[in-house]
């Protein structure tokens, strides 16, 4: 099977510090990949490489079978490719309909005008409320997105990532600062979106409970490299990664 997602002896590097080195990975489609590591071992800046947010300073990124690595966040997202952020990014003083309606349009060119016709923006709205209703955001869509409550927002910035269609979601810490209750929906909604859209999902988590429920396979990061990739059964028993990261948890 053709990886959708390839990262070639990937690398970052900010002055003096290497934040990213030769970071080698293949997700498949369907795969719901997690990235986990002790803090700073270099997760959200590989996501910052894989989205088109940061350039490299080595190596390539391919996405269905193209090197997109010269290409920013907005070419990559038209090509299938979206992601959530570790601090909630919403737009605070919008409608949570808006808040959606905005993303499907920024996927489209970042075009705001009515250049189109009222059947363009017709078609924005119609998506964006499919993706509130299919995250159970629907009855709040005419709130403002600070009013809900913050495992809300988490929900709101995956609705406004899952309404561009994507092929590739990339979440940056979805439990970030949730109740356990608000985790446990998080981790069913994630679920969810992986089976119902037939997802590609590469997820960088911190909670080792939510990661070892959701991914099929698991890379390790630990200063910048890869140091351990495989089943989460594989990575719990890996001596290494215990003593880097997960401690006794095995």
């Amino acid at each position: 099977m053709t990886a959708l997602l390839e990262t070639r002896e990937l690398g970052r590097a900010f002055g003096a510090l290497q934040a990213v080195t030769d970071v080698t990975l293949a997700v498949e489609p369907g795969e719901l990949r997690a990235i986990i590591g002790p803090n700073g071992a270099g997760k959200t800046t590989l996501f910052h490489l894989i989205s088109g947010l940061l350039p490299p300073s080595a190596g390539r990124v391919v996405f269905r079978g193209e090197d997109v690595t010269a290409l920013g966040a907005p070419a990559r997202c038209r090509r299938g490719l979206s992601r959530t952020f570790q601090i909630t990014s919403i737009f605070p003083e919008l409608s949570v309909l808006e808040n959606v309606r905005i993303a499907v349009q920024l996927k489209a060119g970042g075009n705001f005008r009515l250049l189109g016709g009222r059947a363009q923006l017709d078609a924005s709205e119609r998506r964006a409320r499919e993706s509130l209703a299919f995250l159970g955001l629907e009855g709040r869509a005419d709130e403002l997105a600070s009013t809900l409550p913050h495992g809300d927002q988490r929900l709101l910035e995956i609705a406004m990532a899952v309404a561009q269609e994507p092929e590739l979601l990339l979440l940056d810490e979805p439990t970030q600062g949730l109740s356990p209750e608000d985790t446990t929906a998080t981790v069913g909604v994630i679920r969810q979106i992986a089976k119902a859209r037939h997802l590609t999902i590469l997820l960088v988590e911190h909670d080792m409970d939510v990661v070892f429920d959701l991914a099929d396979r698991i890379t390790v990061l630990h200063f910048g490299r890869v140091i351990a990739e495989g089943a989460p059964s594989d990575i719990r028993a890996n001596a290494e990664v215990q003593q880097a990261y997960l401690g006794t948890v095995a």
